[in-house]
């Protein structure tokens, strides 16, 4: 498949802002989020020191943990990066002004999103990474993906072509609609669950392995609620098992690839239970969602709309 411009720097945007939320999750991870204490600049610098001796005066030296300071300062760069690939998303997107105005659409709104998160990333460091702010920025690293996602399909929408009856279709979207829901009420769930952990953690100042023991009520409704999105995955993997003549090779194994995903965000969550909940874990829940919820947008879209939009311009 030949990629003009667009759909190269969209399909770049799209695996850089994942890229993204996996540093914010190491820092988030690691407590690094006040690494640098203050926004835009770090400790007043716009390159931040790298060791206690090169702090401004006006810094208390206790602040400073090299480690901290650089990972939140490299998350930074990622997002300052972003910024760029979207900016020039959003430029490249006026080739199809009229073509299919919703790339452009949704390209700036992309844009615009993007300015409102930096403004919100400065929040949150104002705010001392208040729990909630922290999670309204990460939702909102995910409507940013989302957009793109989307924008960057209506781009190849030409050249994803499938065909399904409209029984079929209108069935897959069902579940497939089914499973994204679930899945962005789990999300939704976990960010209380990691409010929570955050209050155990820094207000409480619970020793890790009494973190889960404290999180209640809500963490066994995110723990439960968490087989509804099995069942549903092994509905889809039946349903296109039954169908399997009738459906394309690439969309059977985008099914697969959520399910299988489904199943890792399962053990992934038990492996956070069983072992006080270890960075590395938190990380990969974080991506993995962030990875899961692409999967089934993107299935829901070539289900539900390819080849039905006007062919994408010869760049």
């Amino acid at each position: 498949m030949k990629l003009n411009i667009y759909q190269k720097t969209a399909i770049t945007t799209v695996i850089a802002t994942i890229v993204l939320i996996f540093v914010g999750g190491l820092v988030r991870a690691a407590g690094a989020g006040l690494g640098c204490p203050d926004w835009p600049q770090c400790f007043g610098m716009w390159i931040p020191p790298t060791n206690v001796a090169d702090l401004p005066a006006q810094y208390d030296a206790s602040l400073f943990n090299p480690l901290h300071t650089w990972l939140e300062y490299v998350n930074r760069l990622v997002g300052v990066l972003i910024g760029l690939l979207i900016t020039a998303t959003f430029v490249l997107s006026f080739r199809y002004r009229k073509k299919d105005p919703v790339i452009l659409i949704t390209s700036g709104l992309a844009f615009v999103l993007v300015l409102f998160q930096g403004w919100l990333g400065g929040q949150v460091v104002r705010s001392g990474l208040s729990a909630g702010m922290i999670t309204l920025h990460m939702i909102m690293a995910m409507i940013i993906l989302a957009t793109l996602l989307y924008a960057t399909f209506r781009a190849m929408n030409s050249e994803l072509k499938i065909t399904l009856s409209p029984k079929l279709r209108r069935n897959l979207l069902w579940i497939s609609g089914i499973i994204l829901f679930l899945t962005l009420t789990q999300m939704v769930l976990g960010t209380q669950v990691r409010e929570s952990v955050d209050v155990a953690k820094n207000v409480m100042e619970m020793p890790r392995e009494q973190w889960v023991g404290s999180l209640g009520i809500l963490y066994e409704v995110h723990r439960s609620f968490s087989w509804l999105l099995v069942i549903f995955a092994a509905v889809l993997l039946l349903y296109q098992h039954r169908n399997a003549i009738e459906i394309p090779k690439n969309l059977k194994v985008l099914g697969w690839a959520i399910a299988i995903l489904i199943f890792m965000q399962i053990f992934i969550g038990i492996g956070l239970e069983r072992l006080d909940m270890p960075g590395i874990l938190q990380v990969l829940h974080l991506v993995s969602v962030a990875i899961l919820i692409c999967g089934e947008l993107l299935y829901m879209l070539i289900t539900g709309f390819s080849g039905t939009a006007e062919p994408a311009p010869e760049l």
